[in-house]
Formats: C-alpha cells, structure tokens, sequence
C-alpha cells in the first residue's frame, strides 16, 4: 500500500509502500521506497510518520532521511540520489539480449515426466536446426549490443547434435576475434552422450555444462526415467567424467521437484552435498509442455512448494553453519535485489520483463521466441509468442506485435496487484508464465503462481533478516558474497 499525507511539517513525504508481516517483535511492519530501500517499523513509527509527527534529529528520522522516504525542502535535494539509484537498479535496460539459447535438436532419449518438452525420438527427423538458420541466429546474437553474451545449447538433447554445437561454438568464436565481447558457453544436457572428443572440445573453448540431478536414486529414477532405468547412474558418471577432464566446477545442476520431491527436502540437499555442489536451485514445477499434461500426477499448490522452501532453506543454513557451503541459488538472486543497489539480472526478475530484452530463443525451426518458456508454449500448440524468423533483423523481431504486448504487460510497476506491493522494486513481471497459465499476460496477481511464490520466498527472507540470529545472516552474506561462512563477519543487515 501507498502511503501519501499532508503538508503540515518541516519534511515532505517521498513515495513508499508497506506491508505488515508476521512479528517477532514490535516493528512487523516493512516500508519500502521507489528506489529498492528497506526499513522495520512498529505500527505506531507508521502512524507518526504518514500524519507527520516524527521529532527531526531522532535516530528514527535520520534513517528515513537516508533511505529516501523522506525530505526536507530547501535543505536538501533527493532526487540526484534517487535517480542514481533506480539507474544501477534499472541498468540492465541499457543493455541488449545477453543471454541466447540455440535449441539445436529436439531429439531425447529420455521420457521425463515433468519434461516441457514435446521431445522427437533418436532418429526422428526434421527436429534438428538446420545449417543456414543456426547461422543465421549467430548474427541476430552479435547484433545485440551487450557486452557479454551467454550462449546456451538445449533440446531435446543438444550432444545429439553435437557437429551442429561445434559449428556454432566455432562461428562465435571466429566472429568475435573482431567483436572482443564477453562469451560464455553452456551446454544444457543430461551428459549421457558424452565423448572424449566432446569433453576436448569443451576444454578448449572452456564450455560450461548444466545437468539435472532430482535427488537421490530413487527419485532421480523416478522422476527421469529411461529404458534402461540407470538414470541417476548416468549422470553421476557424466558429472565426473566432466569434472574429471575440465575441472570440478565446470558442471552445474539443476533440480526439479514434483510432488515427490517435496516429502524429501533433506534427502534431495543431501545428495548434492555428497556429489559436491556448491549451489542448489529448488526450483518448482512448470506451467509448460509435458509438465501440464502431467499435473494431475506431479504437480501440487504452491503453498505446498512454499512451505517446502522455508524447510529446505531451514536446513541448508543449519548446514553453512556447520561448514558446508551449499547456497540456495534463487535465494542468493532475491538477496541481491534486496541488499544490493543493483539488480540480479535474472530473467524471471526482471521489471520491465525480461522476456525478449534480456534472453532470445533460437528454435530448431528457425524461429525465434523472447524466452525458452514462450518456445515451450509452442510445444502446447500456442505460436502467438513468436517473435520472427531468424534471418530477420534483431531490431525488426524486437519491434514485433509480440514484443509490444509482452512489454505492456511487464512493468511489475504498473500492474494491479504489483503497483502498490511493498516487494515490487525486489519481483519482477513474467508475462509469459501469466499467458501459459491464465491465458492473460497481465494476469490476476491472487490467482498468479508466480506472485504466490515470489511473496513467500520475500517475506520469509526479509523476516530472517530482520529476526534470525548472527550466525543465519552470515550464511546469507556468504550466499550473497559468495564466500565461505567462515569469512564473513557480522551482516549488520537488520534494517
């Protein structure tokens, strides 16, 4: 809620929201500024504050001072401050898409019950990206104007099309020899099909591989099955070949839980404390693919995921403090919204959406959709995201109908149910996940899964921040920081 009061006093009001949560203490109540600045107030510091009662010169009045909640006119100016500010939180709008997935097979060997997917069989054709529009795509990507580019294969399964990966890889490689960009390479894969000739490969042009790891074996298995049913097998050897010839933090993993995998939230964080991961991302079920016709199955409300959340993060931080660094990688994004004047940069985060402005997808048909959930809806028989063809230029697809009505409907700032939300400067807007699930990109924020989810996992945050003790708000830091528990002293972050 937006707070506005009268003229009666020395100091103005700037715009902020708030939002009362649940107490350990008197201040349950949590304001927030237009430029991402936080503070903890009791009930009646709100009363005196929004009908202009604060005494000047208390410590109360000095931090509102600070954080931009209010001003005093004549004696001091706030909005260079602020406007420096929202820029670095903003700054990702000067850049253009930096993130590009080249879906270069749809072929898969495995029948995943959540998969997004409409996978094509191994021999199946007219499923890969053909020659011309894979390089087609490699000049959309440096007509982009950021300076650091990640690009990503998926599928399907991308090693099935590793001669097309190669191409691609070499064609960047040989481009930017002039274009000096920032390029990272990742590999999406369940790294079944890995060779010595790959993995030489990938050293030499130090690609980075992400894999999906459920759990331990039983729900691995489960949750990913193949013919062969040695799934979780498969990809542990795969993790260790991939460490074994580039380095152990050359591989990531992701996990995704169905209903199943939230009965075993220890379980699964324990499995990638034994394989040695350093991050873990729990992340929920999707709207899109294969996933949806299995949701009677797989899926569960997402109070269930969130409750889930608050037990698994629970039991990573009693973790940290015992000397296991395992962070939570959602957690370390919405941290750095909240303790940081700069943004995570992460797609789903992102106001105005970052669907399209952050990320581009190339598909194996030569088209090109603003976020690999959009190209999942074509899985469903929805092609109302599609931007264009790839051999159209890069400001042409960005200036597509699709691009238009995405953008209109992804400013969080703007949308009923977003516009007066005190975590509004930390979420962001996901158009596209409102279109898959209620058939709007606006959306209704009390029936939006991505609203629910976002709000739960904020405010648990921002209550440990404000009432866990020393040792939890080291581990955050360290997640945040990046470093170990151990070399991170008191956080000072209680607002």
């Amino acid at each position: 809620m937006t707070l506005i009061a009268s003229d009666a006093s020395s100091y103005r009001l700037l715009p902020f929201r708030f939002m009362r949560m649940q107490a350990e203490s008197d201040r349950d109540v949590l304001i927030t500024s237009e430029t991402g600045e936080y503070l903890w107030v009791s009930d009646p510091q709100l009363q005196d504050l929004g009908f202009k009662r604060l005494q000047p010169g208390s410590a109360f009045y000095r931090d509102l001072l600070a954080r931009h909640f209010i001003y005093e006119p004549g004696r001091h100016d706030p909005l260079p401050q602020m406007a420096a500010q929202y820029r670095s939180r903003k700054d990702f709008l000067f850049q253009g898409p930096a993130l590009h997935l080249f879906v270069v097979t749809l072929r898969c060997n495995h029948t995943c019950q959540y998969c997004q997917v409409s996978r094509a069989p191994l021999g199946g054709s007219g499923h890969d990206l053909s020659e011309a529009d894979a390089r087609a795509a490699v000049e959309r990507m440096f007509e982009s104007n950021s300076r650091v580019l990640t690009v990503e294969f998926q599928g399907g399964e991308p090693l099935l099309a590793f001669e097309r990966v190669r191409q691609i890889v070499e064609w960047v490689v040989e481009r930017n020899v002039l274009e000096q960009r920032d390029i990272q390479f990742v590999i999406t894969t369940t790294l079944y099909h890995l060779t010595d000739d790959i993995l030489d490969f990938a050293k030499l042009h130090r690609i980075q591989f992400s894999t999906s790891l459920d759990g331990p074996a039983s729900l691995h298995n489960a949750n990913r099955p193949t013919p062969t049913r040695n799934s979780f097998e498969r990809t542990l050897e795969g993790i260790r070949r991939v460490r074994e010839h580039l380095g152990h933090d050359a591989v990531s993993a992701l996990t995704t839980l169905t209903a199943r995998s939230l009965e075993q939230p220890r379980a699964i964080i324990d499995e990638y404390v034994k394989q040695g991961f350093s991050s873990i991302s729990l992340r929920p079920l999707s709207p899109y693919g294969f996933a949806s016709r299995s949701a009677q199955r797989l899926d569960y409300p997402i109070e269930r995921y969130v409750a889930f959340y608050k037990e698994a993060l629970a039991y990573l931080l009693e973790l940290n403090q015992q000397g296991v660094y395992l962070s939570e990688s959602y957690a370390s994004l919405l941290l750095k919204n909240i303790l940081t004047p700069f943004s995570s940069g992460y797609v789903d985060l992102r106001s105005p959406t970052g669907a399209g402005t952050a990320a581009l997808v190339y598909n194996y048909d030569g088209y090109v959709y603003p976020s690999d959930e959009a190209r999942m809806l074509l899985e469903m028989g929805e092609e109302g995201l599609r931007l264009g063809s790839v051999h159209q230029p890069l400001s042409e697809l960005l200036r597509s109908p699709v691009m238009e009505a995405l953008l209109s409907s992804g400013v969080a700032e703007t949308l009923p149910g977003c516009s007066d939300c005190a975590l509004v400067a930390f979420c962001g807007a996901d158009p596209v996940e409102h279109f898959a699930r209620q058939g709007d990109p606006v959306g209704h924020r009390s029936f939006s899964s991505f609203c629910k989810k976002n709000m739960g996992l904020l405010k648990h945050l921002f209550e440990l921040l404000r009432d866990a003790d020393d040792d939890v708000q080291r581990v955050l830091l360290s997640w945040l920081n990046r470093r170990s528990y151990a070399d991170v002293g008191l956080s000072g972050y209680r607002g």
